[in-house]
């Protein structure tokens, strides 16, 4: 696989809005979980991850056919850290045929569609004229929004592979840019909050009452968060500067163990971080650091941390940032991705926070403080419901 560049990024979690904030808080060991009062929901005791800002944040009245959570959320990211300006200096570069739009989502806006059945007539049960299901619901809607925002002409599509989803979209679009469709590729990904998710996790009973607890012994459930992630894929530069960040490799797997357990060993985690180190043309030995995909439910940290043992042994430091993020999903792929390359640019390895006593049953090298080092390549785990697996290798330029 050939090197690409991160040439821009942007992330809006929990945390906060942009880069500065997201940084700080990784240095700071901060979280950004509260106590769950989103929307209705009033039963639920449990943490979650809530952007602020996003519902006092309506679309432009260009876009407002878009108008849901979910491309709010997107919308506000694309506007942060100069990303806009410097997707249009793609475009002029490139031309808007030759930048692809490829992102990843696990609910898209499915708020919009809770919201409208709430609305339903109540003689013949038909949703309200208002809402429209393509541009908001469709898991496509959020690539397609956009592509839209920016008059883009090149190909767009959305990866919904649950948790690994804005992963898979690096491969995918190196795929493409290889293959010469297209010349640049906005990757990354949109999940918001919604009503089905957290139901649904608390009906499989994975939902923490308490802020999440990654690889602890007596983890018991993950916090569910929300993120926009957005990267700027190209070639590299002719000429890098020492901050620039590459995508070295990605690796892809999918195991088909269970709907929503992964294989108790983990073998397509395993598979996608080999796959990984393949295409990087790379030894275990030579990575630094791995973000884990770590949810802190019992059987997602123990196989994710067998493979990463059975790979890595205790040598290279890991850590989950779910405890400061929450499990933004469709975007964590994304989302850490962009924190694995703040790490490489910061020279600093994110220590996971809210672990009382690492889990002494998984041996591998797990941080709960900051180190202050500087990494030249970091591996991003990221492993969804039904065996759907992808890890990223990304390194310093220089």
């Amino acid at each position: 696989m050939n090197s690409l560049w991160l040439s821009h990024f942007t992330a809006a979690s929990c945390l906060g809005h942009g880069l500065a904030p997201t940084l700080a808080a990784l240095r700071a060991q901060k979280s950004g979980l509260v106590p769950c009062a989103f929307e209705t929901v009033t039963d639920l005791a449990t943490y979650i991850g809530e952007v602020a800002g996003v519902d006092e944040a309506p679309l432009p009245a260009s876009l407002a056919e878009y108008e849901c959570r979910n491309n709010r959320l997107a919308y506000l990211g694309l506007r942060q850290d100069g990303f806009n300006a410097a997707v249009e200096s793609a475009i002029a570069r490139h031309g808007r045929r030759r930048v692809g739009v490829l992102l990843g989502t696990s609910t898209s806006g499915i708020l919009q569609t809770e919201q409208a059945y709430r609305r339903r007539d109540p003689a013949s049960g038909a949703l309200p004229d208002d809402f429209i299901y393509r541009t908001t619901h469709n898991t496509y809607s959020v690539a397609d929004f956009v592509r839209t925002a920016f008059n883009l002409e090149g190909p767009a599509m959305v990866v919904s592979t649950a948790c690994s989803s804005s992963a898979k979209v690096f491969a995918a679009a190196a795929r493409m840019i290889a293959a010469g469709l297209i010349d640049a590729a906005i990757v990354g990904g949109v999940d918001s909050l919604c009503l089905t998710t957290l139901y649904g996790f608390n009906s499989l009973e994975l939902l923490s009452p308490a802020p999440c607890r990654p690889y602890d012994a007596d983890r018991n459930g993950l916090s569910v968060g929300e993120a926009a992630a957005f990267i700027l894929l190209e070639r590299p530069a002719d000429s890098l500067d020492t901050d620039a960040v590459l995508l070295l490799g990605a690796g892809e797997s999918s195991d088909a163990h269970h709907m929503s357990s992964p294989h108790p060993e983990g073998l397509g985690a395993r598979m996608a971080m080999e796959a990984a180190l393949k295409t990087a043309g790379l030894q275990p030995a030579d990575i630094d650091y791995i973000n884990l995909h770590g949810t802190a439910t019992p059987s997602n940290d123990a196989a994710e941390g067998h493979a990463v043992a059975t790979l890595f042994g205790r040598q290279v430091p890991c850590s989950s940032t779910k405890g400061a993020t929450g499990h933004t999903l469709g975007a964590a792929g994304g989302l850490e991705a962009i924190i694995g390359a703040l790490a490489l640019q910061h020279g600093f390895l994110p220590g996971g926070i809210n672990t009382r006593r690492v889990d002494p049953d998984i041996p591998i090298h797990y941080l709960t403080a900051n180190r202050e080092d500087a990494p030249r390549r970091v591996l991003s785990n990221s492993f969804g419901f039904g065996g759907t697996n992808c890890s990223l290798i990304l390194g310093r330029a220089a």
